[in-house]
C-alpha cells in the first residue's frame, strides 16, 4: 500500500499559498523563530511581543513574550475594517433543514458584543472560567468569542457527555457561569442538555448563575435567581452595544479543554490567547490554502479540539465563511452532508475517518446523486484513515481530483503537528511530514532512534506556538505525562513508524485512551463508570478495532458475589456506562470474568485482555500475578 503515491495537480500547486514546500521546510528548520514571527507578523497586536520564544524554563515555554493581542480581535474586528465587514463569516443549518441562519461579519460582531455584555453584567472578569454546554448552534460560536473578547477561559464541554462527565468538568474548573441550550437535536432525537446541566449542578457550589439558549422550545425547569433565558437577556439595554476588546497578554489563558487520560480525571489542557492564535492561522492557511472565495466546513463539534481550532478559531483568523450544520452525517438518509455540499457551495470539507468509513457503507449512489463540483479540496482528522476509506473518499466524493489533507494533531498540539499542504505527494493512510518548523522522531522505549519502516514511539522535538502550556492546576502531571521520559521531547503517546520517503505513518495510542469515533475516552473513566454499578466488583475497558468508529469500548467485568452473568445485565451496564459518560462511551459489549489478569503489583493487564479478544498471542506474561 505504501508504494501507492497521488501527485498533486498543476491548479494545485499554481492555488497554493505554499509553491515549494522543501524550500520553506528548509528556512524554518533553519530559522525557526523567524518563521513565526513572520506568521504572527501578518496578524494584529496591541504591542509586539519582545521576544518569539522565551524557552528559559523548559518544558513551559512562552511564545511571543511581551506581546499583547486578542484572538478574539483578529477573528472578528479585524475584519470590519476591510472589504470582510459584509462577507458571510457563519452559515448554520438546523439538523430538519427547516431553519438557516446567516451572519456577516458585521453581523458577527453585533452577537459577540451581545454575549460579551451579558457574560460580563453576570459578574464574570478576566481569568474567571466559564463552561459552555450546548449543541452545534451558533450561540456556541458567540459564546466562545465573547469569552475571549473580556477575556474569561472558556472551557467547552461536549453536549454528548452526561452528568457525571459534566460535573467534574465544571468542579474542576470551578466555572462560575454556564453557557447552555435547553436541549439540543441528535439524529431526530431531544438530548435533554438543561436537565443534564441540572442534575450536574447539585454539588457545584463555584456556578452562580446558568443562561439558556432556546433551541429546541420543550418544557424545562428553570431555578429562579440562577438560571436566565438568553432572549430575555437579550431584550435588556445592558445586552446592546458596543463591548470593548480586552487586551491580553501572549501567555494568557484563552481556554481550557478536557481530554481523556490513561490514568485518573480527564487532563484540563491549557491554551494561551498569542501562540494559539498564531498556530491556528498559519496551519490552517498553508494546509487548506484558505482564501476569501472558500466556503469551510469542518463537521466537528466545538466540544472537541477540532472544533476549536478548525471550526471556529482558524477559520476566523482567516477571514474565512465557515459552515456549521447541527447534524450527523446520515440523518434522514445517508446523503444529508452530500445534499449540503451541494446546496451551499461547500469548497473545502474536512471530517473524521469514521463519518467517511460510515458513509461508505451505503454505497456510491447517494453522493452521486449529487454535484459534488464545489468541491476543492478534502480534510482528515482524530484518526489514522485507512487507506481503503482514504480512496473511497478521493475518488466518490474528491472525484479523483481534490487533494486530501490526512492531519495529526492533538488537543495538546492545538494545531496540526504532521500534515500534507496541497503541494505535497499523498500516500493513502500517511499524514506525509511534519508541519513546517517541526521535526519529529520514532523511538524504542530507551528513547534511541528506531530504523525506518520499523514501529515505535512518536516524539516531537521542537517547541510551537499552538502547544498547551500547561494541565491546569497541575503542572506535576503535565511534566510527568508529556516530557519526563523522553527530556527535552514531547512525548506524543501515539506510536507511528517512518518509510523510507521520511513520510509518517500514525498507527495509534500506546496508553490506555480509546478513540471511539475520534473522541478520545480513558479506560479510568470507562471504568470508573462501571465501578459506581451495585453488581460490579471490578472491571477493565479495552480499545478493540472497530470496521466504523476506528475502536470501540469493550468492558471485562468482574461480579461481586450474589450477581449472576447474563444478556440482561450485560445490557444494563452498557446503559449504565451511557448515562453516566454519555452515548459516545456506551460499550459495544460487556463480557464476564471470574478474576481480571493482574500484574503482582495489582496493575489490570489490558494488553492480555486485548489479545484474548483479538485471538492473538498473549506475549510475556511474567508478571502475571498467578
Amino acid at each position: 500500500m505504501e508504494g501507492e503515491v497521488f501527485y498533486p495537480s498543476q491548479d494545485a500547486i499554481a492555488n497554493s499559498y505554499v509553491r515549494d514546500w522543501e524550500a520553506l521546510a528548509e528556512s524554518a528548520r533553519k530559522n525557526l523563530q523567524g518563521f513565526w514571527a513572520e506568521r504572527a507578523s501578518e496578524l494584529f497586536w496591541f504591542k509586539k511581543w519582545d521576544k518569539v520564544l522565551d524557552d528559559s524554563n523548559k518544558p513551559f515555554y512562552r511564545w511571543f513574550d511581551g506581546g499583547k493581542v486578542n484572538i478574539a480581535y483578529n477573528c472578528v474586528d479585524v475584519h470590519l475594517q476591510t472589504f470582510r465587514k459584509n462577507k458571510l463569516a457563519l452559515i448554520w443549518e438546523a439538523e430538519d433543514g427547516k431553519s438557516e441562519r446567516t451572519f456577516s461579519y458585521y453581523a458577527l460582531n453585533r452577537e459577540v458584543c451581545r454575549m460579551a455584555n451579558i457574560i460580563k453584567a453576570m459578574g464574570i472578569e478576566k481569568g474567571d472560567r466559564v463552561t459552555i454546554y450546548m449543541g452545534r448552534i451558533p450561540e456556541i460560536v458567540f459564546a466562545m468569542l465573547a469569552c475571549a473578547k473580556i477575556g474569561a477561559i472558556h472551557s467547552v464541554i461536549f453536549g454528548g457527555f452526561s452528568v457525571d462527565a459534566l460535573h467534574e468538568r465544571i468542579s474542576d474548573s470551578e466555572s462560575k457561569l454556564i453557557i447552555t441550550c435547553d436541549g439540543s437535536m441528535q439524529n431526530g432525537k431531544l438530548v435533554e442538555l438543561k436537565r443534564i446541566v441540572d442534575e450536574s449542578l447539585r454539588h457545584c457550589p463555584t456556578v452562580e448563575n446558568v443562561i439558556v439558549v432556546k433551541r429546541t422550545g420543550h418544557e424545562i425547569p428553570m431555578e429562579g435567581g440562577r438560571d436566565h433565558w438568553f432572549h430575555d437577556l437579550c431584550a435588556l439595554p445592558i445586552a446592546n452595544g458596543k463591548c470593548s476588546t480586552e487586551v491580553m497578554d501572549a501567555e494568557d489563558p484563552l481556554f481550557i479543554l478536557y481530554t481523556s487520560g490513561s490514568t485518573g480525571k480527564p487532563k484540563a489542557i491549557l491554551h494561551t490567547h498569542g501562540g494559539y492564535m498564531v498556530g491556528t492561522y498559519a496551519t490552517l492557511k498553508y494546509v487548506f490554502d484558505v482564501n476569501d472565495e472558500d466556503r469551510f466546513w469542518c463537521t466537528a463539534d466545538p466540544g472537541w479540539i477540532t472544533g476549536h481550532s478548525y471550526l471556529v478559531y482558524g477559520p476566523f483568523l482567516n477571514g474565512a465563511t465557515v459552515f456549521m450544520f447541527e447534524g450527523g452525517p446520515s440523518y434522514p438518509y445517508p446523503n444529508r452532508w452530500w445534499q449540503l455540499i451541494e446546496r451551499f457551495g461547500i469548497t473545502i470539507f474536512y471530517t473524521a475517518p469514521t463519518a467517511i468509513r460510515a458513509l461508505m457503507r451505503f454505497g456510491e449512489a447517494w453522493p452521486n446523486k449529487h454535484d459534488l463540483s464545489s468541491l476543492r479540496l478534502l480534510g482528515s482528522v482524530g484518526e489514522p484513515i485507512n487507506p481503503e476509506a482514504w480512496k473511497w473518499f478521493h475518488h466518490v466524493i474528491g472525484k479523483d481530483r481534490c487533494p486530501i489533507m490526512d492531519t495529526w494533531w492533538q488537543t495538546e498540539t492545538g494545531a496540526f503537528m504532521i500534515t500534507p499542504t496541497p503541494v505535497v505527494p499523498l500516500k493513502p493512510g500517511s499524514g506525509t511530514r511534519p508541519f513546517f518548523g517541526q521535526e519529529a522522531e520514532i523511538v524504542d522505549e530507551e528513547g534511541n532512534p528506531v530504523p525506518d519502516g520499523q514501529e515505535g514511539f512518536l516524539l516531537l522535538k521542537n517547541p510551537w506556538p499552538s502547544m498547551m502550556r500547561t494541565i491546569y492546576k497541575d503542572p506535576d502531571r503535565y511534566i510527568e505525562t508529556y516530557w519526563k521520559k523522553y527530556p527535552g521531547k514531547y512525548m506524543t503517546g501515539d506510536s507511528a513508524r517512518r518509510d523510507k520517503d521520511g513520510y509518517y505513518w500514525i498507527i495509534g495510542r500506546v496508553d490506555d485512551v480509546i478513540k471511539v469515533s475520534g473522541h478520545r475516552l480513558g479506560t479510568a473513566e470507562v471504568e470508573s463508570a462501571l465501578i459506581t454499578h451495585p453488581a460490579v466488583a471490578e472491571s477493565a475497558a479495552i480499545g478493540l478495532p472497530h470496521e466504523v468508529k476506528g475502536q470501540a469500548i469493550y468492558c471485562i467485568v468482574q461480579l461481586k458475589p450474589g450477581f449472576a452473568p447474563g444478556e440482561d445485565l450485560g445490557e444494563e451496564l452498557r446503559q449504565h456506562v451511557a448515562h453516566h459518560l454519555g452515548p459516545i462511551a456506551r460499550p459495544e459489549e460487556v463480557s464476564f470474568i471470574d478474576k481480571l489478569p493482574k500484574t503482582r503489583s495489582g496493575k489490570i493487564m489490558r494488553r492480555v485482555l486485548k489479545a484474548r479478544a483479538q485471538g492473538l498471542p498473549e506475549g510475556d506474561l511474567s508478571t502475571l500475578e498467578e
